[in-house]
């Protein structure tokens, strides 16, 4: 799998469309827990494409959000990105935005993640320590069950998310929580 973008080209164009700090830190997250999911699922080989297509896949909300996966499309052809990168941020607005379905395991951890990065970092930062280095299954599932809670995180999105990976939704809150330790600082 190629991106067509070096990881580095691939910030700058991220900072080119996103100015707001909690884009670029979801922007930062998203990409590290790819990069963890890649190397857990056995896709070692493809972990920078799987990097970069975390990093990107926001491009256009902050400038666009009524185009979200729309725009992204454009922008990231205008700067000679891969179609299997441009496809693969596409599909994560998947019944949303657009009808460019997950079928690589990797564009069905990033449909399923995105939402739930989100929910898990609004968890922990109500905790004492404001970590997930010892946030539990547990005290997520309690959130998000309270769906004003984080309720910008489609809770149908992450569910299906966990559908289209063949893992129960308990399994998909573990992984992701143990991806997102992987940040320094989380």
């Amino acid at each position: 799998m190629q991106a067509g973008i070096t990881r580095e080209r691939a910030e700058e164009l991220l900072k080119e469309y996103n100015k707001e700090e909690f884009h670029l830190k979801h922007a930062y997250i998203v990409e590290a827990v790819m990069g963890y999911f890649a190397k857990e699922l056995g896709f070692s080989e493809d972990e920078e494409f799987w990097r970069i297509v975390g990093l990107l896949h926001d491009i256009d909300f902050e400038m666009y959000p009524e185009e979200h996966c729309i725009k992204a499309q454009e922008i990231l052809r205008e700067h000679n990105v891969s179609e299997e990168a441009v496809r693969a941020v596409a599909s994560h607005g998947y019944a949303i935005t657009v009808d460019i379905e997950p079928v690589h395991t990797m564009e069905k951890v990033l449909y399923a993640v995105d939402e739930l990065t989100g929910l898990i970092g609004a968890v922990a930062i109500m905790r004492p320590s404001k970590s997930v280095q010892d946030l539990e299954l547990k005290s997520v599932k309690k959130k998000y069950k309270t769906l004003n809670f984080a309720a910008g995180c489609s809770r149908e999105v992450i569910e299906r998310g966990a559908a289209m990976l063949g893992w129960e939704l308990d399994e998909l809150i573990t992984k992701t929580i143990l991806a997102m330790r992987t940040i320094p600082g989380a």
